[in-house]
């Protein structure tokens, strides 16, 4: 057996043992660890093999699993490569043709839909057939500049000879997936790796100099960091039902070189939780809700294979929940920034309508901010007022 027919062997084995429990990536990395006698070389090969066939999302489930792991390759990849030269050379010779020609060659039409089956819940501002022929592009890795640094930022980039796309806000560069950003940029006050969506959905805060503002479902502290560098006198709580996720976020803080901040654990959800605020009151409240995180399936394609329809109720069940309790807080005329990584309408369009169907708060800005056409995220920002 030839090192190619293995890789596709290893490939088949770890897609028909893989059921979706562990985030792909975690799965694929105690699977090599059961394999050690792979090489750095074997396990990029193997792993690019997974995500091409989960990429393909709900396209070519008739075909054989070898023939789909292999048309994953042929329809995701734009340059010849060793692998396809070996196994399927007719393909690997039509490489450059455009999708709809490849698609002609494989026999099966390849649309939006058939990748992506949840076609009618999206939003309506989310292009269909974009957004789901986007799952055969790996999407990109984005950093957004701090501190004024990127004449020094772009100088190292340079340095090491990495591609780059610099966006005109001057703040956003793209990058290669796979970027050892860490390495090349050691200094990690001068950025924060922020998902290019996620930096534009800033444009909503605006943020006053010594206001009050709570995001109530901090996470990380990406937004935070966003809006202390939009105004560094903000006063600001951040909260998180989980205090391991805040443990993390105060020391993303900490390397941003951010110290002014309250932070608590805070259930959203739970018939007590108003009692615990007191008469707190703020100028601004970020909602970054819990949700299906369908607008970033592109860097998790498994996801396509593996979720549930009916997720998407209990998901906004849980937003509209968090909505309800977190508004009472707000002061009058103060801004609520309600957030989502999803495209499905019943956790976006839905949830701004009984958000204003139940409080006197009015959609002021904002809707799907599409990063299909970028290899960004996509998402869901609006400012209520």
């Amino acid at each position: 057996m030839t090192r190619w027919e293995n890789y596709l062997a290893s490939a088949a084995k770890i897609i028909g043992a893989y059921q979706g429990s562990l985030p792909l990536h975690h799965f694929l990395k105690a699977f090599f660890k059961e394999h050690p006698y792979m090489g750095s070389r074997d396990r990029r090969w193997i792993s690019q093999l997974v995500y091409h066939y989960y990429r393909l999302g709900h396209w070519g489930k008739e075909l054989p699993l070898n023939e789909r792991i292999l048309a994953g390759t042929f329809l995701c990849e734009h340059t010849s490569t060793d692998l396809l030269k070996a196994l399927q050379p007719a393909w690997d010779e039509q490489i450059q043709l455009p999708l709809e020609e490849k698609a002609a060659l494989l026999g099966l039409p390849v649309t939006a839909e058939r990748i992506f089956p949840l076609v009618t819940e999206l939003s309506p501002a989310v292009d269909t057939e974009a957004f789901g022929l986007s799952f055969l592009q790996q999407p990109r890795l984005f950093i957004r500049v701090r501190n004024n640094k990127l004449d020094k930022v772009l100088k190292l980039l340079q340095q090491a000879a990495v591609h780059y796309e610099v966006f005109e806000n001057n703040a956003t560069i793209a990058l290669p997936n796979g970027t050892k950003i860490e390495t090349l940029l050691p200094e990690k006050s001068w950025y924060e790796v922020q998902d290019a969506s996620s930096q534009q959905t800033g444009n909503l805060f605006r943020p006053g100099k010594n206001e009050q503002w709570w995001d109530c479902c901090a996470a990380s502290g990406g937004k935070s960091i966003l809006l202390k560098d939009q105004q560094p006198g903000v006063k600001l709580l951040v909260s998180d039902v989980r205090r391991s996720i805040l443990e993390n976020l105060q020391q993303r803080f900490a390397a941003a070189g951010i110290k002014q901040y309250e932070a608590r654990v805070a259930d959203l959800t739970a018939d007590r939780f108003p009692a615990t605020m007191g008469q707190q009151k703020f100028d601004g409240i970020i909602l970054d809700a819990p949700c299906s995180g369908s607008g970033t399936w592109g860097r998790t394609p498994e996801s396509v294979s593996f979720f549930n329809q009916e997720e998407i109720l209990k998901y906004q069940q849980l937003q509209k929940r968090i909505a309800y309790n977190v508004i009472p807080f707000l002061k009058k005329g103060g801004a609520l920034i309600y957030i989502t990584c999803s495209v499905f309408r019943q956790e976006n369009e839905d949830v701004v309508q009984y958000i204003e169907e139940n409080s006197a708060l009015r959609k002021q800005e904002g809707g799907v901010i599409a990063g299909y056409g970028q290899g960004a995220d996509t998402m869901f920002a609006v400012r209520f007022s």
